[in-house]
């Protein structure tokens, strides 16, 4: 399990470190309509045990939540500030307190990582380095924090030294496969990170696509992300769309 930000390693920005050997593209998945935290939280379990028993394909699921709260393992009491708010949902990950929303682009990873290296701080930078590159497509320059997990934007506009995160991240890791990931604020209700400490960090803020004056919609974001994971962990296959009741 991760909780804690890894040293970074050159090495794992370059080449195709985290590529299967074989090939075999991983499994595209877009849901429709919102997901309960709950049902993906079992879905992305389930799905990790298949893969771990070598009866399931690698999967990159992408949804959106209705809003809530998520505590990770290193989670502060202190740091959940509203707590009738939202739900809070004990996430099983690493990390602290995170926001969910719709408007924020949430992404699971479930790759084998027997396949890809084994090296979970590789993991670590290949999916800082993925969001990089999608922010990157509408010309918003993410950058990493030593230290820090997540992805920062400097915000010279709010005073010297200020910075925004723009993703967050946190992942698990269970007999070598990966699940939760990233979440990347596209167009959430920053007002609705108010109710928690964000990751356990106080001095600095939250931005999304829209606070920065990027107009992208879900679609164009979902194009940029599938690119920079070629990029990054190799080949995936047809896009599947799953039709979920949305969420209550």
């Amino acid at each position: 399990m991760l909780t804690e930000a890894l040293t970074s390693d050159p090495s794992c920005d370059t080449g195709t470190k985290l590529f299967r050997a074989d090939g075999v593209p991983v499994e595209w998945t877009i849901a429709d309509g919102l997901v309960d935290y709950p049902e993906a939280l079992a879905a992305m379990r389930a799905r990790a045990a298949a893969i771990a028993d070598g009866t399931a394909s690698e999967q990159v699921w992408l949804v959106e939540h209705p809003p809530l709260y998520t505590a990770g393992t290193s989670s502060t009491p202190g740091d959940l500030l509203t707590p009738n708010r939202f739900p809070v949902y004990d996430a099983g990950r690493g990390g602290q307190y995170t926001y969910h929303g719709p408007g924020q682009r949430v992404v699971y990873f479930m790759l084998d990582l027997r396949q890809r290296g084994r090296d979970v701080r590789c993991l670590v930078q290949g999916l800082e380095g993925l969001i990089i590159d999608t922010l990157g497509a509408f010309n918003i320059k993410g950058e990493r924090r030593e230290g820090r997990i997540g992805v920062w934007v400097q915000r010279p506009d709010k005073g010297p030294g200020r910075e925004d995160k723009i993703a967050a991240i946190g992942v698990r890791v269970s007999r070598w496969v990966t699940f939760h990931g990233i979440a990347i604020n596209v167009n959430p209700a920053l007002e609705h990170f108010g109710g928690i400490v964000p990751c356990g960090i106080s001095d600095q803020g939250v931005t999304s696509f829209e606070d920065l004056g990027q107009l992208a919609s879900m679609v164009d974001v979902d194009m940029a992300l599938r690119t920079a994971f070629e990029r990054r962990f190799g080949a995936t296959g047809g896009i599947a769309h799953e039709a979920l009741v949305p969420a209550a």
